[in-house]
Formats: structure tokens, C-alpha cells, sequence
């Protein structure tokens, strides 16, 4: 652990008490969003967006491990311990539990690492500790342009490479925009593995979001060999997804355009609105299409924030570690450049908590560890433990 950098972070007594434990409830406090709007939508329901804040009350251990990181996109905990961390210009890392931080590991197809491309999202295998086995997304580079793409490859026993890299499914029709891929994974109840993709960011293909047929605004189920079924539709960029530790429920964080990023419970068959409805506007300040935050057969998010959080990565934590903090979801934020921590209860946001934002990063993925912490990486190179 880097002692110098190290930072120790609580609440201090006499504040607010934002939870109570006993009660199993929260006071009503003032939202930890205070700046204008950048639209005029109402919510559709209560809390559905500037959610009551609330503050940590335990303490807990802020440390920066490494600053060494090469454009980081995502990370996971390994069986034992470590973490695995991708870089976007096609490498991956691995950060020991002694602290080391390994050279590159390659072995990956060639991405499209410009703009939001590169190497993105990576999964262990359920049986990685037998098969070295982990799963990928990427923006794949071709000829033809670039598309999402998933795929595995096995960790070489000297950890220097991945080997036998296979792609598994990719996300047609390929296109020449670097943006809006989507890109992140999460394995299924029944072992089946999530993929999102996103829209391409274009006024020409954003409406392939509606389109079954397409590849593109959706999130897909994969079996482990890639048989692929649409999932659900109507998505703009997901770039964060995760599973409850409980319920087992799909959740999934949604970019917005100029508003209107989401936090989304994920049911299959559903279609959540992308381009028909959304809480955002055109960049330019116009509305987007008709202007719709509602219609019949669309999924409402649970919820959105506005002015943007640009959601990236994020994970439920399942830890007893830090009770106040059991079952939240801590969502990375790259335009907020702050972790928000919601609690939810009964599928409603009830509580927000902003953690990190005076680092000045842009936080693009979390993860919890094996030793009841969350991990975070960030666009800077750094690795954060947040935790007891």
C-alpha cells in the first residue's frame, strides 16, 4: 500500500445523521446536487432524481496504490486476490496483492483505441482459478470500421500474455465513429454473460437503438461459447453494469446526452426509450425528437441525474465491512469526477452520497475486493482502495 498517498476519510460526529440503522430509514436532507438543471423535465415520480443526501458515518481508508496505470477502463478481482486491470490502447495489468504492479500483458486483436475505443471491459472466467480463462470487450478495429466485440483468452502461466484470444460475438454493423461502445460485462444468475453496447453516437444510427435487429443500444446475453439473444433495447451508452449480491437483479448505468444520465434496473424484453424518451436534450440545448420523458411500453429509469454524472463503471457492495454501506451501489462518475454512492431500497433511490470529489478524477471503473474493499480506477492512471 502507497503509505504516502494514503488519506483517511469519516464522518465527523455532531453532523447530520443521514441513516439511521435502527429505523431503517432517512431523513429528509438536502440534496447533494445543487446546481441548475439543464433541462426543464419533471420527474416521473418522487425521488426519481436529487435523491435526499446523506453522509458516511463509519470511517473508512482512502489510498492511492499506483499513479503508473496507462489509461485505464475497468478492473476486476482475481480469486486470489489481485486484480486484473485493462488499458484502452490494448494491454492489460496485474496489481499484486504485495503491492507490485506488472508490465504489459498482451496478446489482444487490435482495437480501435481512439476516442471512447480501446480495450474495455474484462471478466474472470467462474472457473479461472482451474481454466485461466478471461473474458474481454473491446472496440474491434478492421477495415470495415469498428464494432464491439467480446471475447476470451487464457492468462499464460508466466502472465506476460493472453493466449488463444478467440472473439465471441460482435456487435454489427461495423461503423467509423470512435464513441458510444458501451463495452461492459457482467455474468448472470445462470451463467450466462451481460454485454451492453451503445449507439455510435450519430444522428444516423442512434435510432438502431430501437431496431432488434441491430447490434447497437443494446444489452445482449451470451452464453459462455456466444450464442447471443437480445436482452433489452432502447439504450444510449451503457458503460456500467452489476448484478445485486442479493436479488441477483441486472442493474446498468446509462449516459445521457446534455441531462438525463440513468441508473436502470434491467428486465429482459424491455425497451428502455433511447432515442423515443429520454431526461437529456441535444448537446445544442434542443430537444431531443418530440421531446418525450414518458410513453407507453418504455421503461422509466429509477433514476437520473441532470446536470450529468457521465456514469462509467460501477459495483454493488457486498462486504459487512462497512455496514452503513452493505448492498449500495457505487457508480463511477467521469464528468462528475466524484463515486456516487445511492442507496436503494424497494427499487427507488431513497439516499446520495458524493465520495472522492475533491481528487479531480475521472472515476471510470470500481470493483469490490476479496478483503471488503472497493477499487477504483481512474482516466488519470490511478488505483484507489476505499475501504475499512
Amino acid at each position: 500500500m502507497n503509505k504516502k498517498n494514503g488519506r483517511f476519510y469519516g464522518a465527523l460526529t455532531g453532523l447530520l445523521l443521514i441513516v439511521s440503522l435502527a429505523a431503517g430509514t432517512l431523513a429528509e436532507t438536502p440534496p447533494v446536487e445543487t446546481r441548475r438543471a439543464n433541462t426543464d423535465y419533471q420527474p416521473a415520480f418522487a425521488g426519481q432524481t436529487r435523491a435526499p443526501g446523506m453522509k458516511t458515518n463509519e470511517t473508512y481508508r482512502v489510498d492511492i496504490l499506483t499513479q503508473d496505470l496507462d489509461k485505464p477502463w475497468a478492473l476486476a478481482a482475481l480469486p486470489d486476490g489481485r486484480l486484473a486491470i485493462t488499458e484502452k490502447d490494448g494491454t492489460m495489468r496485474l496489481y499484486r496483492t504485495d503491492g507490485a504492479l506488472s508490465g504489459k500483458i498482451v496478446g489482444f486483436p487490435q482495437v480501435e483505441s481512439g476516442g471512447q475505443g480501446g480495450l474495455l471491459d474484462l471478466l474472470p472466467a467462474q472457473d479461472f482459478q482451474a481454466s485461466r480463462i478471461l473474458y474481454f470487450s473491446l472496440a474491434e478495429k478492421t477495415a470495415e470500421g469498428s464494432l464491439t466485440a467480446v471475447g476470451r483468452g487464457r492468462l499464460s502461466d508466466d502472465e506476460t500474455r493472453i493466449e488463444d484470444f478467440r472473439v465471441l460475438y460482435r456487435a454489427y454493423p461495423y461503423y467509423n465513429v470512435g464513441a458510444h461502445f458501451g463495452s461492459r460485462l457482467a455474468w448472470g444468475k445462470d451463467g450466462s454473460l451481460f454485454v451492453s453496447t451503445g449507439d455510435r453516437q450519430s444522428a444516423g444510427t442512434r435510432a438502431m437503438a430501437q431496431d432488434p435487429s441491430s447490434g447497437y443500444g443494446k444489452i445482449i446475453r451470451l452464453s459462455p461459447e456466444g450464442q447471443a439473444e437480445t436482452y433489452s433495447l432502447g439504450h444510449r451508452n451503457v458503460q456500467g453494469m452489476a448484478v445485486h449480491p442479493l436479488t441477483q437483479e441486472l442493474w446498468a448505468s446509462e449516459m445521457g446526452p446534455r441531462g438525463g444520465d440513468e441508473i436502470n434496473l434491467i428486465l429482459p424484453g424491455k425497451n428502455y426509450g433511447w432515442p423515443v424518451i429520454s431526461y437529456g436534450n441535444e448537446y445544442s440545448g434542443r430537444r431531443i425528437g418530440d421531446g418525450l420523458t414518458r410513453l407507453e411500453g418504455m421503461e422509466q429509469p429509477v433514476y437520473y441525474w441532470d446536470p450529468v454524472l457521465a456514469p462509467s463503471g460501477m459495483s454493488f457492495y457486498a462486504s459487512e465491512a462497512i455496514s452503513e454501506w452493505q448492498y449500495d451501489l457505487f457508480v463511477g462518475g467521469l464528468a462528475g469526477q466524484h463515486i456516487s454512492r445511492l442507496k436503494i431500497r424497494d427499487g427507488r433511490v431513497i439516499g446520495e452520497e458524493r465520495l472522492l470529489e475533491n481528487e479531480n478524477q475521472r472515476f471510470r471503473d470500481l470493483a469490490e475486493g476479496l478483503d471488503g474493499a472497493l477499487y477504483a480506477v481512474t482516466d488519470g492512471g490511478r488505483l484507489y482502495r476505499i475501504g475499512p
